[in-house]
């Protein structure tokens, strides 16, 4: 892409006074990979959320849990999400818990256009049921993946827009998630 064909790109994008985009939606679904993607697609910033809780906190996620709790660490993720929502132009992976806790998802929306990325089962399975940086998973991880399908079936369903994954590739997820972002 030439520089001039980018700068309209990111013009065009920017008169939609859209500050960021934001994805949401269960682990294994494709939100840092294809977020990325789409970062740098628009010269925007990325930010996953889990990896700056890993950066403030100076410990992995499932040190945090176990010392912590699971409570404390969605205490955390609110905070460091409301400070990374101030911010514009960026592109946002957030965790797929974070829109259980109250006032997220408003403040989600207020600041940007979010994304639900979906994928079957047995897909998100097959991404992270060995994974063993997921503290939710402990066990046997695809009882727990479809629980957590269960309890969360609803809980992104306030987004702009939803992108099934399933079967295809970051690159694809991208082109679709620009798709719907552009309007």
């Amino acid at each position: 892409m030439t520089g001039d064909a980018k700068e309209q790109e990111v013009s065009m994008v920017s008169n939609q006074a859209r500050k960021n985009i934001i994805l949401v939606g269960m682990m294994g679904t494709g939100k840092s990979t294809a977020g990325t993607l789409v970062a740098e697609t628009l010269g925007y910033g990325f930010v996953d959320l889990d990896q700056a809780i890993v950066e403030q906190e100076g410990h992995s996620i499932p040190e945090i849990f176990k010392d912590r709790g699971e409570e404390y660490f969605r205490l955390v993720e609110s905070a460091i999400l409301k400070r990374v929502l101030q911010m514009e132009g960026n592109v946002i992976s957030t965790g797929g818990g974070s829109v259980l806790a109250p006032g997220n998802t408003s403040l989600m929306l207020n600041s940007g256009f979010v994304v639900t990325l979906t994928a079957t089962a047995e897909d998100i399975i097959s991404r992270v049921g060995a994974d063993r940086n997921r503290p939710l998973l402990a066990g046997n991880a695809e009882e727990r993946v479809r629980r957590l399908m269960e309890q969360r079936k609803d809980a992104y369903l306030f987004a702009h827009c939803t992108v099934d994954t399933t079967g295809l590739s970051a690159a694809q997820v991208s082109q679709h998630i620009l798709t719907h972002y552009r309007g």
